[in-house]
């Protein structure tokens, strides 16, 4: 199995920091933001990793991590042109992929939940996606799946007084099928290729699985807000605060 992290788009909601790099690359306490991911990936067995990164800072990637052998994993790098959804982006995988299934992680969700067993799972199944949800306090600012008798029913984006508080968090798992399934998507009305829609094609095929994260997780790139207090938990953790 293969990992790809999404490090693209424009990183606006964490301007003016973002005016002169891509958000990936700042601090989250004591590493670049991208570290994270890439240890989460390497933590469950996986060592052969895409990072997909936005125009004119994919050079900063490579000057910072290079081929990835200091951190014992082996990269590769994509660029995408402009900004179009995070289907589009993962679009770009594809010979990466080789036909194979592949492990997606967006590049600004952190968190302590260990994916080896999961990846293990996963490689047994014959189709099929998988993906990752958290308990989170705002609804409304997330897609939301809704569980029935321990079976996903649907995805709602961004829904508003919902019953459900099950965010599904940017931690994905696809066959190689995902990559036919993005090609004939249609752009929402952001005008991007979305990934709750390539979530719902699975869902529909009823070939969706789900696991539910334990432990900690925060999504650094959201606002400033949460950059702050990614960082704030990240110093607890290593400070035993």
């Amino acid at each position: 199995m293969k990992g790809i992290i999404l490090a693209g788009g424009t990183g606006s909601r964490l301007s003016p920091l973002t005016k002169v790099t891509n958000k990936h690359l700042l601090p989250v306490y004591n590493k670049p933001m991208i570290y994270y991911p890439l240890q989460s990936l390497q933590l469950a067995g996986i060592d052969q990793i895409l990072i997909v990164s936005g125009k004119g800072h994919a050079g900063h990637f490579l000057e910072l991590l290079g081929d990835g052998r200091e951190l014992g994993v082996h990269l590769s790098y994509a660029v995408q042109e402009e900004p179009g959804g995070i289907a589009q982006a993962l679009n770009l995988a594809e010979d990466f992929a080789d036909e194979g299934p592949v492990a997606v992680v967006l590049g600004d969700n952190i968190f302590d939940h260990n994916l080896s067993s999961a990846v293990h799972d996963f490689t047994k199944q014959e189709k099929g996606a998988k993906i990752f949800l958290k308990k989170v306090d705002h609804p409304e600012q997330y897609g939301i799946a809704f569980i029935k008798n321990e079976k996903i029913e649907k995805i709602v984006e961004k829904p508003k007084n919902s019953a459900s508080n099950l965010a599904v968090i940017g931690v994905y798992f696809y066959d190689a099928q995902v990559f036919k399934v993005i090609k004939n998507l249609k752009p929402s009305s952001r005008g991007e290729l979305e990934i709750t829609d390539v979530n719902n094609f699975y869902l529909q095929q009823d070939i969706l699985t789900y696991e539910i994260m334990k432990g900690w997780w925060g999504d650094a790139g959201e606002s400033i807000d949460t950059l702050f207090e990614t960082a704030r938990i990240l110093y607890n953790k290593v400070n035993q605060k």
